[in-house]
This record gives structure tokens, sequence and C-alpha cells, in this order.
């Protein structure tokens, strides 16, 4: 089993030791493990960035060793329309195994938060959130797999916590999907909103038609930051991966390595 999106103390929002990380995977029995700490960008330039620095982050990870989990090192980075420039710049401090590029703000607020929420309504507050993406998307070139597609869901202010559905956004998604196809980049399938929202972020109709548009690379994580949802659901999504793909990939040194199930 795998689990490629994790994050530890090097991410701001995270207090957990990265050893905590790894004998949280070695429990669940985890063969192989990414941590894909936070290099967060907001939306609007002035409201700052949440990064950590090539020495905090060199001093965490780059003696871990254990004899029987596979650990990887790599990145959550923050996509916005303008730091293109600032991925690169990060990619040149070290070699990572993997980057996820992830959209976490939408004109300056975070959509987990009650501020983006204001105003909109359930539609407005999804559609935003995908034309972000899409605008992110297609400026961004150099990162591994796009997490979590659906991400802006599974907010506690998202009125009845109803997933965002493929059906319903499918002209937006198939353009983002179509993007990422294009360039060989993937798709990963997050665990994290099953508790929030009773599905995976994205669901598995849009899993599907990422292969129907000829996506090959498909990864999955928890999006945990502490030990106590290392690996969860991820058993799940391996299922949802084996019925579509019939495999799920990982990262060495940038390179996707595909593990049949």
């Amino acid at each position: 089993m795998f689990d490629f999106h994790l994050h530890s103390k090097v991410s701001f929002d995270s207090t957990a030791e990265p050893s905590e990380i790894i004998s949280a995977a070695k429990v669940r029995g985890l063969k192989e493990i990414c941590f894909t700490d936070h290099y967060d960008f907001n939306s609007n330039p002035e409201k700052g960035a949440d990064l950590f620095t090539p020495d905090e982050y060199s001093k965490a990870y780059d003696n871990l060793t254990d004899g029987t989990l596979k650990i990887r090192r790599g990145v959550e980075f923050g996509l916005t329309e303008w730091n293109q420039p600032q991925l690169e710049e990060l990619l040149c401090t070290r070699n990572f195994d993997f980057v996820i590029g992830s959209v976490h703000y939408v004109g300056g607020n975070d959509p987990y938060s009650k501020e983006y929420w204001e105003g909109l309504t359930q539609a407005q507050a999804f559609e935003s959130y995908l034309e972000a993406v899409y605008g992110c998307v297609k400026v961004h070139e150099n990162f591994d797999v796009l997490g979590h597609l659906t991400y802006v869901c599974k907010s506690e202010h998202n009125p009845n916590h109803a997933p965002l559905r493929f059906s319903e956004y499918s002209d937006i998604t198939d353009e983002i999907m179509k993007i990422l196809v294009s360039r060989g980049i993937g798709m990963e399938i997050n665990t994290s909103g099953v508790d929030k929202i009773g599905e995976f972020l994205p669901q598995k109709e849009f899993l599907q038609r990422f292969k129907e548009l000829g996506g090959e690379t498909v990864t999955v994580g928890s999006d945990a930051h502490d030990g106590s949802r290392v690996g969860q659901y991820c058993p799940q999504a391996l299922e949802i991966l084996k019925d579509i793909f019939g495999y799920v990939c990982t990262f060495k040194e940038r390179k996707p390595v595909f593990h049949k199930l």
C-alpha cells in the first residue's frame, strides 16, 4: 500500500514529527510513502506565502531511513497563475522525487475558509474554484500530478456538505483534464474528503473520465497532517484505481513507477 500525500512539521499547518508519520505508516502496513509538505502561495501576492526553507526540509528528511519502508521526498506546491518562476526556483534547490500541484487559494481566500464562501451559492463557489484550477493548469507545466481536484467541496462551510459532481461540471473539468493529459501530468485520488463529504477528491467518475481522455498517471494520498490519518482510506482508493486503471503510481526522481493492482 502507498500514501503519496503526507505532511509533517515542515508544513506550516502541521506539528507532526516525520518519525510519527513513519511509525504510523509502518503500523498500517504501508510499503512506500512520500512527504509532500506545503510550499504555498496566496493567489493574491500581497497576502504572502507559507514556505519552508531548504535547510528546514533537509534537516527533517535527508537522514531519514527505514529498512522496511521506502521514504520519498516531495512537495505540494500551491499553484497560482503568477508563480511559475517560484516553482522553478524551488525545484533548483533540491532533487524532489515528486511534485503535487494544488490550488489552495481563489481570489485571495482559501476555499476551506468561511471568507471564501461568503456571498456565494454552492454552485458559484464550485465554479469559481474550478475556474481557478483551469487558470493555473494552463500556465503551469512542471508538476507531476494535480492534487485533490475537488478540494473546494470538503469545506465545513459547504452547504449540505455536498460533493462536487462530475455530471454538473463536466465541461470545465474536461478542459482541465485535457491539459493535464496533453502534458503528461497525472491526477491524485485524495482520501481526505471521505470524512468530510463521504467522497474521495475527486470521485470515481472524474478518474474514469481522465482515463477516457488518455490520462495514465494516478497516485493515492491521505493528505494526513499527523499520524492518525496516515494511509486512511487508501486501500479503498486503490480498489477504485484497480477497477479503472489496473495500477497505481508512485514516483522516484520525478519519474512514475507503475504498480499493478
